[in-house]
């Protein structure tokens, strides 16, 4: 009999930016308050990497699994 699974994929996006700061603390807070505003934006099929795990009903979930 088949047992019915749910199955949870997460995709990671990635995409590079410039930016120009005094320092890497800067740098980060700045790339952080464009990523929020809407000025970095990441586009779908800019793919780095995907895996997936299964969830089971009491919250457990296996190893994730590149594929």
């Amino acid at each position: 009999m088949k047992k019915k699974y749910v199955i949870c994929i997460e995709e990671v996006v990635s995409k590079e930016f410039e930016v120009f700061a005094e320092n890497e603390e800067n740098a980060m807070e700045i790339a952080r308050k464009k990523y929020r505003s809407g000025e970095f934006v990441l586009e779908p099929g800019m793919l780095s990497a995907k895996k997936m795990a299964i969830v089971f009903p009491d919250g457990a979930v296996t190893d994730w699994i590149e594929f």
